[in-house]
């Protein structure tokens, strides 16, 4: 991995980031006070959940947000520095790259969603640089909902995907797919 630059290690500061499990930074800004009953929930919830979640989430060059899914869609909102590609798997294989940023001319979208279930990761292209983004998840993140995905087992259930996953999961990536 390279050196995070100087503007990234500011912002991890400024905020108060602390590394995540799928590579990159974060932390918690908002949790509703407000939960939803798990009988009034899809089945793929193990309890209640918060209505909805948000954190902060710095993610540097020359590092990854390892390919993982959630059981809630999650929202990505631009903030600053340069734009970076969430790339998502759905169940049924259809790959969607979508660049995050802040010039629309560019290709680039201020906010994207990705929907429950789609396995996904993002990269930043520019060099010595880093993306930091707010993301929201409905109904509220927790921990037992997130799955890091597993290289060798994903690369079987998507082999057309290979050079993505292989890109965005480390060697020794443990987890299911």
């Amino acid at each position: 991995m390279t050196a995070l630059p100087p503007d990234a290690v500011s912002w991890i500061e400024r905020l108060g980031l602390q590394p995540h499990p799928e590579g990159g930074y974060f932390r918690e800004t908002y949790r509703a006070g407000e939960t939803i009953a798990r009988e009034a929930l899809p089945g793929r919830y193990d309890g209640p959940r918060a209505f909805a979640t948000a954190v902060y989430f710095l993610l540097p060059s020359g590092h990854v947000s390892a390919l993982h899914r959630l059981r809630s869609d999650e929202l990505w909102f631009f903030h600053a520095g340069s734009a970076l590609i969430v790339t998502s798997i759905a169940p049924d294989g259809t790959l969607v790259e979508a660049r995050v940023g802040a010039d629309p001319a560019r290709g680039q979208y201020l906010q994207i969603s990705v929907a429950a279930g789609c396995w996904f990761g993002a990269a930043v292209d520019a060099p010595d640089s880093f993306a930091l983004v707010g993301c929201v998840v409905a109904p509220g993140f927790e921990f037992a909902d997130f799955e890091l995905g597993d290289r060798a087992a994903l690369a079987r259930r998507f082999p057309q995907h290979r050079g993505v996953i292989e890109r965005l999961t480390h060697p020794s990536s443990g987890g299911s797919a």
